[in-house]
């Protein structure tokens, strides 16, 4: 059947309609002559479209995905659901998943960022989980740019506006800028829900006559080819692709949120699968919930809740309208359904019914509007293996050398790196988050990672979302084992004991062989991490792309992870507690100015190797930390990061503004040197005995901290001498002041 205005399947094929929309020539081919044996008509080259794209398929990137390791004794749901799950004893698990929304946010930064926080709680609460929390993690070009801080201010908005609105506590993240995020900026959103093992659902549609039900918000035309958008690359011209952004309803996916949970705690007995309604549409949760099954669907277009007239079945099946779940339930527990759902104002519709013929079909007033085999849309889409070559720069940097800094004024250096705005306070972000809603958060935004308390427990998790993609730029391989390996520090300088990651792989179009090997090499990376530091991969999304005029972002793959603190007594943040507490550094310290906020800010740029990075020295000085903080000795802990020791010394002073008396055999330059793997902690006194007979040779005192507000810290060849409150306000009102 051929709806007004459509162009027939013949048209289709001759003017190539198809290319419009993202799919080959090739993929057409196998689409018309492999899969039908006859030429599709619109709708089914639509479903195909978004399908076969990079968003839904991963057709280019399954076999990096294919490197990680997924599985290990805790992990209960590796990827291929909405999101993973992890085991953390008693019965109890915890269910988390990032996504990116990059192109929408760059787009209409306050609807893409909203949507992005939307899209995501929905995977959780499709798992059965109810979600306690959000993290997020968003890069952009430089603050001095005013389309930056248009950006910057309504993506924050539209982050704030959905999580305070549904009630979910925003935690966690982490904000970078470089100038490569310009045109495309970076918004990853990580949400984490927790579930008893009893309750975990799986998207699937089984059971032949079983009925497949619509609940939630009505269908627009908004977000028709979201999936497209998300897999191709931006040009300036054509900025005005928002019909393919999303609007969001925080207050109508609160009441979704509490149905379906109804419907998962209460009526277990009738629910057979459960899916959100995301990227791509009914088109996209339809297909997956029955290929799961190895089933077939009818679907009847006519009884999809509309809240447009006339809309088309290319048009319903594209949609991606937010705050809608899909559902197969026990046939004859339909009105048990609708009743629930009526509870909260919201659609429930019966639009169809699981067969067992594998085929995917669509009717639309009384015709037939597609018929397809249902695998082909969501199993068989081809996958690429693309070539890959290594960018020109790399070798250049390795003839490089260690960038050497020159420090004319040590102390000038550190309260300069303290307004660089990725080191800089982000108070006046996460400020406008509410992190206490629910009443579980313990650690708030500011410390190395966000912790909540498991309540009715001793237990606690510990979140945080990490990537420095100048590193990664520098040396993809050794930057993703890094990502992974900072996540883990801040998870374990909180109390936590690392279990799993999800992440978003951000990167320019692997259609180019440099981007892919960044892609392919970094992920080696990532994987060498998770295996040596046990953290499996549990769920994440691909975001490739991201350029705009036919430049790329930084490989940008951040890294969400989840901890679990054993007993409230572990959990330790980093701020000073009390005056004559003695400082410690677990690790080394080497010229590592390569990638740092430092060159960045002497040179204007960044170049050169990474160096001096060994996984199992990581390993050891984690569990070093970590056996500490178990003894219970441990006042405060922090992860040396960007900025060096010097930064991660007078960060620690801010919160009660002590100050300290430090001196270490370096060089001044090294203060600032971002050389891995290092933590500062401290102890009482009269700790001291005991804690060095444990850790002697692995943790060195390297001073104290004082009541005096000064920060006094001696290297072999000069000083920083200043007080806390100076060097607090450089660091809280840098942002503030770029965005005026």
């Amino acid at each position: 059947m051929k709806t007004l205005n459509e162009p027939s399947p013949i048209e289709i094929k001759e003017k190539k309609i198809y290319s419009q929309w993202g799919l080959t020539d090739e993929e057409y081919r196998m689409i018309e002559e492999d899969i039908l044996g006859r030429m599709p008509n619109y709708t089914e080259t639509g479903l195909f479209s978004v399908m076969w794209s990079e968003h839904c398929s991963y057709k280019n990137s399954k076999p990096i995905l294919r490197k990680f390791p997924t599985s290990g004794p805790h992990v209960l749901q590796g990827p291929g659901e909405g999101a993973g799950i992890v085991d953390i004893g008693d019965g109890q698990a915890v269910v988390f998943k990032a996504e990116s929304h990059n192109h929408p946010s760059a787009v209409e930064p306050y609807e893409g960022a909203a949507t992005g926080v939307g899209g995501i709680i929905r995977d959780i609460f499709s798992m059965g989980a109810r979600p306690i929390a959000l993290l997020d993690s968003l890069r952009f070009g430089e603050l001095n740019q005013p389309r930056t801080k248009y950006l910057l201010e309504e993506v924050v908005a539209g982050i704030s506006g959905y999580g305070n609105c549904i009630g979910i506590p925003t935690v966690g993240g982490e904000v970078a800028f470089d100038p490569c995020y310009e045109g495309n900026p970076l918004v990853n959103a990580m949400c984490v829900g927790l579930i008893d093992h009893k309750d975990i659902q799986k998207g699937q549609a089984s059971g032949v006559g079983n009925s497949i039900m619509y609940v939630g918000a009505k269908t627009g035309r908004d977000g028709i080819h979201g999936a497209t958008f998300a897999s191709e690359e931006f040009s300036q011209e054509e900025e005005q692709q928002r019909s393919a952004v999303q609007v969001g309803d925080p207050f109508m996916e609160k009441l979704l949120l509490e149905a379906c949970l109804e419907l998962i705690l209460e009526h277990a007995d009738i629910l057979v699968g459960i899916q959100d309604i995301g990227a791509a549409g009914l088109v996209s949760s339809s297909s997956e919930m029955a290929s799961k099954a190895g089933s077939g669907l009818i679907l009847t277009l006519d009884e999809v809740p509309q809240r447009e007239s006339h809309m088309t079945p290319y048009e319903m099946m594209l949609s991606e309208s937010q705050e809608r779940m899909l559902i197969c339930v026990k046939a004859g527990s339909e009105e048990k359904v609708k009743e629930l759902f009526r509870k909260y104002d919201l659609d429930a519709v019966t639009i169809g019914k699981v067969t067992d013929d594998g085929l995917y079909r669509l009717y639309h007033h009384g015709e037939e509007v597609a018929n397809l085999p249902v695998d082909a849309l969501a199993e068989d889409a081809p996958v690429y293996m693309k070539p890959s070559k290594e960018p020109a720069r790399i070798e250049a940097f390795k003839q490089l050398g260690q960038y050497q800094p020159t420090i004319e004024n040590a102390t000038q250096v550190l309260l300069d790196l303290l307004k660089q705005p990725t080191i800089a306070s982000k108070r006046s972000i996460y400020e406008t988050y509410d992190s206490q809603v629910q009443t579980n958060t313990v650690v708030t935004p500011g410390s190395d990672a966000a912790v909540l308390r498991i309540r009715g427990t001793k237990k606690a998790i510990a979140v945080t979302t990490d990537c420095n993609a100048r590193y990664i730029y520098l040396n993809p391989e050794i930057g993703g084992q890094i990502a992974v390996a900072e996540a883990a520090r801040n998870i374990v300088a909180s109390g936590g004991r690392p279990l799993a990651i999800t992440d978003c792989l951000n990167y320019g179009s692997p259609d180019k062989p440099e981007v892919f090997w960044e892609l392919e090499k970094s992920a080696d990376g990532i994987a060498k991490a998770c295996e040596m530091l046990a953290t499996p991969v549990i769920s994440g999304n691909v975001s490739l792309y991201n350029e705009t005029d036919g430049k790329a972002i930084y490989p940008t793959p951040m890294i969400g992870m989840v901890g679990l603190i054993e007993d409230h007594q572990h959990i330790t943040t980093q701020s000073f507690k009390s005056a004559d507490d003695l400082i410690y550094l677990i690790g080394e310290t080497y010229d590592d100015f390569n990638g740092s906020e430092l060159q960045k800010m002497q040179l204007g740029r960044i170049e050169g190797d990474i160096e001096h990075f060994d996984l199992a020295v990581e390993k050891q000085n984690q569990e070093t930390l970590l056996a500490a903080i178990k003894t219970g000795m441990v006042t405060s802990a922090h992860d040396c990061s960007e900025g060096g020791l010097a930064i991660a010394l007078s960060e620690a002073t801010f919160a009660n503004q002590f100050g300290l008396n430090v001196s270490v055999p370096l060089t001044t330059a090294q203060l600032f040197s971002e050389s891995q793997s290092r933590f500062i902690l401290t102890i009482h006194p009269n700790d001291q005995e005991n804690f060095e007979q444990m850790f002697g040779e692995r943790a060195v005192c390297i001073g104290q901290v004082t009541s005096d507000s000064t920060i006094n810290l001696k290297a072999n060849d000069g000083e920083i001498q200043i007080d806390v409150p100076t060097a607090k306000k450089s660091w809280e009102e840098a942002i503030e002041c770029l965005m005026k």
